[in-house]
């Protein structure tokens, strides 16, 4: 019989114990420059059904961080991968773990842990989607959603789960959730991880994986606790780093409207509405009051709008952005709950207007929301509603990605 592998186990303490005395003061990781650029997803030698699916899904060429990245995980190594939303991130996750699951053997052998439930689904829909020809069997356990229903899944047998660290951790808690098989762990959005208190979580579930684990961690950024969580659970990393000129910004139109005081920024959005529905668009606030109060004032002038945040219950965000996908709703005002890794770059569907009605707080948000629109070199369209007090921050923004946002002209409609 295998041995059993728990947070007690002799082999669980002994790989810990391995992972966090070998590893150096000062990480020096092996950087991009030793990394080969690969093309096409032909040379990287991926699976005949596997590639079939991803061709079905939309996909032609390799992004930056694919060509990059692909070939280090599918080889085995433990990779960090410095890269921010937008960059094909999601879906080169989906390609290295269908092309590492073993789908004759039904047992968990690729674990994902993402910060929110949104992304933590539509990781496991990209999954199931790029995996269709190869019969990958994939199951996100998130918060909000059915324990029972979980329990029913995981006990029928699944290669791939993809979840968030408090349900994932209850899972294996209560042995549904079989770890012996697990042999890659993905990280994902791991500074937002860490920044939202999930570190306890995550260390919790690490303690339950066998010792000979390949550790995947993808980060917009390298703050310092992730740099020691990389000394714990991380062996010689390939540190693979997207330049942020390197982005989505290209071919994304970005400008700026001037509004003297907040309550201009209404009747501008009043009379770009004619504008919005051309397309869909997503309209960005910084806080969930500012969404509710946002939506009544539209819906009170009679426009339709759509509107989701974290306080939702998570049926009725499923139902929002199923609708937003179907086409049904296409205005949707939303928080940054919905800028951080919703993957939405299929053929089928992506969003090519997003509006700012509130600058992001920090310069770092701002790709993670504009990166909604114009994926992978599609064209999209950002304005940005700037207050006199908000200049400042707007030539920050340009500065920190060496990009040009102008102001608006009259012709907008005809660049969407």
């Amino acid at each position: 019989m295998a041995e059993a592998v728990g947070p007690s186990s002799p082999a669980a303490i002994a790989a810990n114990r391995r992972r966090v005395t070998s590893a150096p003061e000062n990480i020096d990781f092996e950087t991009t420059e030793g990394v080969k650029a690969i093309a096409s997803f032909e040379e990287m030698g991926i699976k005949e059904e596997l590639l079939r699916g991803i061709y079905q899904y939309g996909f032609e060429k390799p992004s930056a961080i694919q060509q990059r990245a692909v070939m280090p995980i599918i080889q085995g190594r433990d990779v960090i991968a410095q890269a921010q939303s937008g960059t094909g991130k999601t879906s080169m996750i989906a390609l290295t773990v269908c092309q590492r699951v073993e789908t004759s053997i039904r047992e968990v052998q690729a674990l994902i842990l993402s910060p929110t439930r949104e992304l933590a689904a539509q990781t496991e829909k990209v999954i199931l989607a790029i995996g269709d020809f190869i019969n990958i069997q994939a199951h996100s356990c998130i918060g909000g959603k059915s324990v029972g229903e979980d329990i029913r899944k995981l006990e029928h047998g699944v290669h791939v789960v993809s979840g968030t660290p408090g349900r994932v951790c209850d899972m294996i808690k209560r042995r549904t959730l079989r770890t012996r098989d697990i042999k890659m762990l993905v990280l994902d959005e791991s500074d937002e991880m860490l920044s939202r208190g999930f570190k306890d979580q995550i260390y919790d579930v690490y303690r339950y994986l066998p010792p000979e684990l390949q550790v995947v961690l993808i980060s917009a950024t390298l703050p310092h606790e992730i740099l020691e969580m990389t000394s714990k659970f991380m062996t010689d990393p390939v540190r693979i780093l997207v330049k942020r000129d390197e982005l989505t910004l290209e071919g994304i139109k970005q400008f700026f409207v001037a509004v003297e005081r907040e309550e201009w920024k209404f009747d501008t959005l009043c009379d770009l509405y004619d504008t919005l529905t051309i397309t869909q668009a997503v309209i960005f606030c910084n806080t969930k009051r500012k969404v509710d109060w946002l939506t009544e004032k539209m819906r009170n002038n009679n426009f339709t709008v759509s509107a989701m945040h974290g306080d939702m219950p998570q049926k009725e965000r499923d139902a929002i952005m199923a609708e937003f996908r179907a086409g049904t709703t296409r205005v949707l005002i939303t928080t940054d709950v919905w800028a951080r890794g919703l993957d939405v770059q299929q053929a089928s569907f992506y969003v090519s207007l997003v509006i700012n009605y509130d600058l992001p707080n920090n310069r770092e948000l701002y790709i993670h929301r504009i990166g909604r629109s114009g994926r992978f070199g599609r064209k999209g369209v950002a304005i940005n509603f700037v207050k006199s007090d908000d200049i400042k921050i707007l030539r920050d923004i340009e500065q920190y990605y060496s990009t040009q946002i102008d102001e608006m002209p009259m012709n907008v409609a005809d660049l969407i």
